[in-house]
């Protein structure tokens, strides 16, 4: 479980912003501009450009340039960055499991005597 946890933890860390983590729903449903999501979220320009930013250096999110337009960015979200934090949180809930069970075992055993 450590060896994937320094590789989770920017990810982590980058989604703790509420904003960040709105604009990472919003491009779960479709590529956007960095306009249109600060327009959704209510946000200034460089604000969003700062989260984005966030984003992009965590791996959460990556941008596109259209080949028409080489001014337009269009940000969607990195597929690797959902793998990784699923497999992560799939390691922990094994852990879990396993403890749990270990100690539902102990506590039956405990019963019989």
């Amino acid at each position: 479980m450590d060896s994937s946890t320094p590789t989770v933890a920017p990810l982590l860390q980058a989604l703790a912003d509420p904003t960040r983590l709105r604009v990472v729903e919003l491009l779960s449903t479709a590529p956007r501009r960095a306009g249109e999501l600060a327009g959704e979220l209510g946000v200034t320009p460089p604000t969003m450009s700062k989260h984005l930013r966030v984003l992009l250096q965590a791996g959460v999110v990556a941008d596109e340039r259209p080949t028409g337009d080489a001014r337009v960015r269009v940000f969607r979200l990195q597929q690797d960055s959902v793998v990784a934090i699923r497999a992560w949180l799939d390691q922990l809930q094994a852990h879990w499991d396993e403890q749990l069970n270990a100690f539902k075992a102990h506590v039956e055993q405990r019963g019989k005597r």
